[in-house]
């Protein structure tokens, strides 16, 4: 039987490093093309769970996968091969609400945040970064100027409108989240002024929970800034871990080594909380398994939450024909990975606002959903203890 029919998490892993080929215009609903986050993507529900996958790349051009519609209405992927996965009750959001409307200044919502996920508002507040900038400095993988270009948001987003924006979601939308990013500017601060005064306007506006998103600051203190002005929860996200690879593909932020990331963790979380700082970790860039899982483990004990996704080549960037990792290689990092944080009692539940509680870039959650279930039926399915790796940093 092949893995994914016997597997949803397989399935959806599969689908996340493969895409998915939407063949009538009337399937294209909330996109992510250009810009930072998960860009090229489209929010997907399957069977009652929501995800991220990949469209609007070259890989989704070539997916094995589907959507057809049946004479019933009903939808299923399914291989172009011929084979059927018998997965149904797959569906697309809906446009927002809230997207109809604009600022007082004039400004279409939808050029300050966007939908991510069904219920999940994100933002990225500077359109700009001094790495994007520099060629010589720019993330191989980014894609933060290409909305900008394209006119699909604007460069700066002040307090006002998105405080403005994120009322809006919560009252027409059910928003239950809300994700501010930014483009690091010329500044010690490296955002985190801007993530503070943007989250004192919108938490005097509406009461939802924010996570920011920068690099670390060079002053510590603004990690209490920004807890005080309302933001519950704080990713850094290092990306790439092994020093020579971080400076091949991200040459600017590689100058922040591993163990410098490691000592700004420990500050953060000192201040928000053990689970309530998070990282992205790109799988499929280079970083081994094992080194992926020896990192995590060392995230783990210091309250960080490891948000391990797949690489998606993204149009536009260096990085465009690099391939994404295969679903075994993700598997063989999550289902480990997952159980350790059940174990660890710091899941994507536990999680106050961000990219891990929303969790639809990735099949993590998932697997901390199953070592859960497996716990608790005393199967024994899944593998036990901490992940006993060492070297991490050597």
């Amino acid at each position: 039987m092949n893995p994914a029919i016997e597997s949803p998490r397989r399935l959806i892993t599969e689908l996340q490093t493969r895409g998915l080929r939407l063949t009538r215009p009337d399937q294209r609903h909330v996109t992510r093309r250009g810009g930072a986050g998960p860009s090229d993507h489209q929010a997907v529900t399957i069977d009652g769970t929501t995800v991220m996958v990949p469209i609007y790349t070259e890989a989704a051009w070539q997916s094995p996968f589907e959507v057809a519609s049946l004479s019933d209405g009903e939808q299923i992927l399914h291989r172009s091969a011929g084979e059927l996965i018998p997965l149904k009750n797959v569906s697309f959001a809906s446009e927002p609400a809230f997207y109809s409307g604009q600022t007082a200044d004039g400004v279409p919502y939808s050029q300050i945040a966007t939908l991510h996920s069904k219920d999940v508002l994100a933002t990225t507040i500077l359109q700009t970064c001094i790495r994007y900038e520099s060629r010589k400095k720019a993330c191989k993988f980014c894609s933060i100027g290409q909305s900008l270009r394209a006119g699909r948001t604007i460069a700066e987003k002040t307090p006002a409108q998105l405080a403005e924006v994120a009322k809006a979601a919560v009252e027409l939308d059910g928003v239950t989240q809300m994700i501010m990013t930014t483009g690091t500017p010329a500044t010690p601060d490296r955002g985190a002024r801007v993530l503070a005064d943007s989250a004192r306007a919108i938490k005097a506006a509406v009461d939802i929970p924010i996570q920011g998103q920068c690099e670390p600051p060079k002053d510590p203190g603004w990690y209490q800034v920004m807890k005080d002005a309302g933001i519950d929860s704080l990713g850094m996200h290092i990306e790439v871990l092994g020093q020579a690879l971080r400076e091949e593909i991200l040459p600017g932020k590689a100058e922040d080594t591993l163990e410098d990331y490691m000592e700004a963790f420990k500050q953060a979380v000192a201040v928000f909380g053990r689970g309530q700082v998070s990282t992205y970790i790109l799988a499929g860039l280079g970083d081994s398994r094992k080194l992926i899982l020896e990192v995590s483990e060392l995230l783990i004990e210091i309250g960080v939450y490891p948000f391990v996704v797949p690489f998606v080549p993204i149009r536009g960037t260096p990085l465009e024909d690099h391939p994404s990792p295969t679903p075994e290689f993700m598997e063989g990092i999550l289902k480990p990975l997952g159980k350790r944080l059940f174990e660890a009692g710091m899941t994507a539940d536990t999680g106050k606002a961000g990219c891990s509680k929303c969790g639809a870039c990735s099949t993590l959650s998932e697997y901390e959903k199953a070592a859960a279930t497996e716990s608790a039926s005393g199967t024994g399915r899944f593998e036990t203890g901490p992940l006993r790796l060492s070297g991490a940093c050597g």
